[in-house]
């Protein structure tokens, strides 16, 4: 059955094949979405525009969100188009690599604010550009982890990034709520990726979460992308403000 047919999905994170937002994207185009594609730069726009030819030929368009006016050339290549939103998926993270190591009270000044302006303030700045384009009954959704909540080991800064991610996602449910747009996170559990392998010990937590998770293994991008497909689609039009976690259970595990 597909769950999102007539629906538009941006995607905003895709960087390689192997990445949460590429099986994300993959999942809402097997679902009937058609798809608006972001790249922020011309290292990664030749992987992005050959995902897009594979999946219908979607809309590909340049954004940094680190910059306003980038934001904005983004509303405005979307709506030369033609097109208004009904899913705003938001996959996008960054620290630098130093950040995510050591003791977190090491973290610099301009290190916290990046990490924070790209993993987390980037989603305020997008809704509030983008809002208009969101049709009532739209979703946003943004990809978290369990660092958030948790001090877990090497990932310092960005579980900061992580934690104010999830309470921007309450206060945006709360002021989209009265246009019919709900916004919701996915916490999914450690997932092989590029971004996730610059995480010194990463390897690690892999097997931790494998060996202590209730299911006994690892959540995949396949996962994610499912329960995206799920909080993108009309089934879930009375969730918002909402943390789904995809880990296999490993967040209701006390101590072993």
């Amino acid at each position: 059955m597909a769950l999102l047919t007539d629906k538009t999905a941006l995607v905003m994170g895709v960087a390689n094949r192997w990445s949460i937002a590429t099986a994300i994207a993959r999942a809402m185009h097997a679902h009937g979405a058609r798809l608006i594609l972001t790249y922020e730069g011309d290292r990664v726009k030749g992987e992005v525009e050959k995902l897009a030819a594979d999946l219908g030929g979607a809309l590909v368009a340049k954004c940094d969100v680190g910059s306003d006016d980038s934001i904005a050339e983004l509303k405005r290549s979307i709506e030369s188009d033609a097109r208004s939103i009904d899913v705003l998926m938001h996959s996008i993270a960054f620290a630098r690599k130093e950040e995510l190591g050591g003791k977190f009270y090491a973290t610099s000044r301009a290190g916290f604010n990046l990490a924070l302006d790209i993993s987390a303030y980037s989603l305020v700045a997008l809704c509030q550009h983008l809002h208009p384009l969101l049709k009532p009954g739209g979703s946003v959704i943004a990809m978290t982890y369990l660092g958030s909540v948790r001090a877990v080991q090497n990932y310092n800064v960005m579980g900061v990034a992580k934690a104010a991610l999830e309470s921007s996602v309450r206060y945006l449910a709360t002021d989209l709520g009265e246009s019919g747009v709900r916004v919701n996170a996915i916490s999914a559990g450690p997932i092989k990726t590029a971004s996730a392998r610059a995480v010194s010990g990463f390897t690690s937590i892999l097997a931790g979460v494998e060996e202590r998770s209730p299911l006994r293994k690892n959540a995949t991008a396949d996962d994610v992308a499912n329960a995206a497909v799920f909080l993108a689609s009309d089934l879930s039009r009375a969730i918002t403000g909402h943390v789904l976690y995809v880990d296999a259970g490993f967040n209701v595990v006390g101590i072993a």
